[in-house]
């Protein structure tokens, strides 16, 4: 007798499309429960997006594109493969970089040092404290 998984796993394409919603959501300053009034559905609906948990319909992806006053080809922007045919992966890691709190505040912050051996040294600090993770 086979078992059925507990919880499926989200498509990248639902994953990324979600941290997409999210980072523009933040950048206007919206909440989700602003963002899920003017669409018409829950603030968990929302959640749901972000994470990649459920997939949003075409006609609700356009309806939040034009609250988030953006293109629907914003949320797909840097999802395509590189030339040679392989995924480089840079835009997924920003997006899910951005699609942290912490990483939207780095995002926002880091620019603001002005002294290149400064920004060299957060850099070096976050690299060896990945480097120290367990795998």
């Amino acid at each position: 007798m086979t078992q059925k998984p507990t919880a499926e796993v989200a498509h990248p394409v639902d994953i990324y499309v979600g941290a997409r919603m999210r980072i523009r959501r933040k950048v206007l300053g919206l909440s989700q429960t602003q963002l899920a009034d003017a669409l018409g559905i829950t603030f968990q609906q929302i959640q749901k997006y972000e994470r990649g948990a459920n997939r949003i319909s075409a006609s609700k992806l356009y309806d939040a594109a034009r609250l988030l006053q953006s293109p629907v080809s914003y949320f797909f922007d840097g999802l395509e493969e590189t030339d040679n045919g392989e995924d480089d992966g840079v835009a997924q890691r920003m997006t899910q970089f951005v699609a942290t709190p912490e990483g939207l505040e780095l995002a926002d912050l880091f620019p603001r040092l002005n002294d290149r051996r400064l920004r060299r040294r957060v850099v070096d600090l976050v690299k060896a404290m990945v480097d120290d993770e367990p795998a």
